[in-house]
């Protein structure tokens, strides 16, 4: 079992149901924790970095966190009944070659993420100790290291850290929230409903929603070893509340901190907002959001290492092994460094953009891949056949990649990021709202090219493809 190694020795492969072990409440804290550190606290900035109020932000965030989790929280019930990470599960929809599309989109999210949480590390540090430089090469190496130790050792030692370090963080932020209520002024434009202004919200809104949404390419990595009669409505509420806490909180706190103090920093406003509180409490909150950023960075890498993992063995059929999965950590660890230390200090800025990014990237998958597992096959899939070059869903499937095709290009007109904006976000005056365009369209199109699917003979071809795979 996983749980008797200290290193993990499996990766994109099968986890048997001797395998299984560990509880649904388990999901919580890894997903709060998942949350709960500096770059949750980053995006809940961009509003007020773009000249909304802390009400309308405030709300923006909150609707934001609640929408994308929802999808969220769906993939996470996909790994106790599949046993395998998120990213492999993507064959079915588009072919065992075609996934390779997604993967790559994947393995941009990895990457910047956590070369931004790198960034973000140095500029924290910076700020708890002036002699450390805000673009640290030394922290940055060292912040990568931390992450990478973690994420060696693997899934049972992640999800250890994840509840220890939830517990530390609702400590931390129900002092400081208790006491903002009594301690924190702000002026009263800042509560002001006739301060809405549509482009700050609809820009924290999605942005909140992209950032939930991007966890979506690996959140059943941490349920896959989970044992398979775990319920569905369990595991989706377990990863729901966990996310959706620990990202509406902290965003909050950096709706806050940005509005009492918008020309500093993340980590400066942060810290000095809850110095306001207790004298001393900001060093701690931005020590244990520190401390977050190095989990969840174990995170990214240990999604990255899979997803390299899934696209080796795309291009040859590898057989799994500890070595490999701690070369592919090195390899994602090592991309991630160099992007960071060639990043420059418009951080928050490039950041937003970034997200923006991912939200077109990952919309149309993540319609797909739900749509397919809950409507079309209901969780019916060929373990055997997924790693299969020549098997049941074939190299290319023409319909995951048209509807995906489809849900993307139909919401380029909808774009708005600073680099291009759509003829319709020109008109929305610079609102972006592809995401309620590109669900509901790449959902209709599979669902359409679907019609000519023989499900029963699909099924009947699953189950003899995996018998005595338990066995």
């Amino acid at each position: 079992m996983a749980g008797r190694t200290l290193i993990e020795k499996r990766s994109i492969d099968y986890v048997p149901l001797c395998e299984r072990h560990g509880k649904v409440w388990h999901l919580w804290p890894v997903w709060f924790s998942g949350d709960a550190h500096l770059a949750t606290l980053a995006v809940g900035v961009l509003g007020v970095s773009l000249g909304g109020n802390l009400l309308w932000t405030a709300l923006a965030a909150i609707m934001g966190c609640a929408l994308g989790t929802f999808f969220m929280a769906f993939h996470s019930t996909q790994g106790p009944q599949l046993g395998l990470p998120q990213m492999i599960q993507s064959r079915p929809q588009f072919g065992y070659a075609g996934a390779l599309l997604v993967w790559v989109v994947a393995l941009v999210a990895y990457i910047g993420y956590n070369a931004f949480n790198q960034v973000l590390c140095a500029q924290a540090l910076h700020q708890l100790t002036p002699a450390i430089a805000p673009n640290s090469a030394l922290a940055i190496v060292l912040f990568a290291l931390a992450a990478l130790s973690l994420a060696v050792v693997g899934y049972d030692k992640i999800h250890l850290a994840q509840r220890g370090f939830a517990y530390l963080m609702i400590a931390i932020l129900t002092v400081f929230s208790i006491g903002g209520v009594f301690v924190l002024k702000f002026p009263a434009n800042e509560f002001s409903l006739a301060g809405f202004r549509s482009v700050p919200f609809l820009a924290q809104l999605f942005a909140a929603a992209s950032y939930q949404l991007s966890w979506s390419i690996y959140v059943s990595d941490y349920s896959r070893y989970l044992p398979r009669d775990v319920g569905t409505r369990e595991s989706f509420w377990w990863t729901y509340l966990g996310a959706f806490i620990g990202s509406a909180w902290m965003m909050l706190v950096g709706t806050i901190a940005a509005a009492l103090r918008p020309k500093l920093d993340v980590a400066a406003a942060m810290q000095s907002a809850a110095d306001m509180v207790a004298p001393g409490l900001g060093k701690t909150l931005l020590l244990g959001s520190l401390l977050g950023l190095v989990t969840i960075s174990a995170l990214n890498f240990y999604g990255a290492s899979l997803t390299l993992l899934s696209v080796a063995d795309t291009l040859k059929p590898l057989r799994c092994t500890a070595a490999k999965r701690i070369a592919s950590l090195l390899a994602a660890a090592l991309a991630a460094t160099a992007l960071a230390l060639m990043s420059s200090s418009d951080f928050i800025n490039r950041f937003g953009d970034f997200l923006a990014l991912l939200l077109y990237l990952f919309t149309p998958w993540t319609a797909i891949n739900l749509v397919d597992f809950y409507v079309v096959r209901r969780g019916h899939y060929s373990i055997r056949e997924i790693f299969n070059p020549r098997g049941m869903y074939g190299r290319w499937n023409w319909r995951g990649l048209t509807a995906y095709g489809t849900g993307f290009l139909v919401m380029i007109p909808f774009f708005s990021t600073a680099a291009f904006q759509g003829p319709v976000a020109r008109r929305l005056g610079g609102a972006d709202v592809a995401m309620l365009v590109g669900l509901p369209v790449a959902a209709a199109v599979y669902l359409l090219a679907c019609r000519s699917l023989n499900l029963e003979q699909d099924r009947r071809q699953a189950l003899a493809a995996d018998a005595g795979l338990d066995s």
